[in-house]
């Protein structure tokens, strides 16, 4: 199976994005489908079922030391996605990375270089990038 990397899929965008090029119409289909991501997991609790959101206040004990956060902390999801919800969330997604991509093409921005650098972020803060 060939793995389309960032690169190419980052160009793919440039390609056939005819449309929609303003800046202004790329950031609103961006907000839109990142409101989409939203509403696809939200009908999969609601009119799907095949997850439920448990939520309520995290549980941390006081004497907790920052690096065992993780093993505290809840992502108030219960089930699995069934294969249709997983399929129409999928969806969503690539449609929202689809306007990233092109707001990453706009403002000449590559999105496998943000990609990296975010990772190496990651891998050298560890614990300690998000707080």
């Amino acid at each position: 199976m060939n793995k389309t990397s960032c690169r190419d899929f980052q160009a793919n965008v440039d390609k056939y994005l005819i449309r929609h090029k303003s800046v202004l119409d790329i950031l609103t289909k961006y907000q839109e489908s990142a409101a989409r991501v939203n509403r696809a997991l939200a009908k999969s609790v609601t009119e799907c079922g095949c997850i439920s959101i448990n939520a309520q206040k995290q549980s941390i004990p006081e004497d907790s030391a920052y690096t065992d956060l993780k093993n505290y902390m809840a992502s108030h999801i219960e089930g699995d996605l069934c294969p249709h919800c997983k399929e129409i969330l999928a969806r969503e997604v690539g449609h929202s990375l689809f306007y990233m991509a092109a707001l990453c093409n706009l403002t000449g921005l590559k999105l496998e270089n943000i990609m990296q650098e975010e990772n190496n972020a990651i891998a050298t803060l560890g614990f300690y990038y998000l707080s």
